[in-house]
């Protein structure tokens, strides 16, 4: 079983975007298409004070018609955030964001932020385990018969 530490280690791109909660909609929607991300960080002097997705955009602001460029993030942004140690497992995290119904989760260690990693993080590294055990088995089996 993983941990969110070795998750973060496999990714590529290990930076974690942030923006701050005064910023408008429209830019944080503008970067999260550019970087081609889902989520971004909301910091304010340093501290992590919510999180802002593509789902809060649609939800918060396209569906109430509100304005993107009038809007600021921290009326839209999910807050408090939840989030993971690096000693914790895919499995622990998977539970997590499917109890709490959510895609992204930062990453602390010891009040520093270290990562990010989102649902579809761990269902590749899932993905990436069953592969390997199933990968194993056959060897095992054609072992046995040969």
């Amino acid at each position: 079983m993983s941990t969110v530490a070795q998750i973060i280690q496999s990714k590529r791109n290990q930076t974690v975007h942030t923006i701050e909660p005064g910023a408008s909609v429209l830019e944080a929607v503008k970067r999260m298409a550019e970087l081609h991300i889902g989520a971004l960080l909301v910091v304010e002097n340093d501290r992590i004070v919510g999180i802002v997705t593509e789902r809060d955009y649609a939800r918060k602001v396209v569906l109430r018609g509100r304005s993107s460029d009038k809007t600021p993030v921290r009326d839209i942004m999910s807050a408090p955030v939840m989030y993971v140690s690096p000693a914790q497992t895919t499995e622990q995290c998977m539970a997590l964001m499917t109890e709490n119904r959510l895609r992204h989760l930062p990453v602390m260690d010891q009040g520093r932020l270290v990562g990010l990693i989102s649902i579809g993080d761990l269902v590749k590294d899932i993905i990436s385990e069953q592969k390997f055990i199933i990968e194993q088995l056959e060897h095992y089996i054609r072992g046995e018969r040969a």
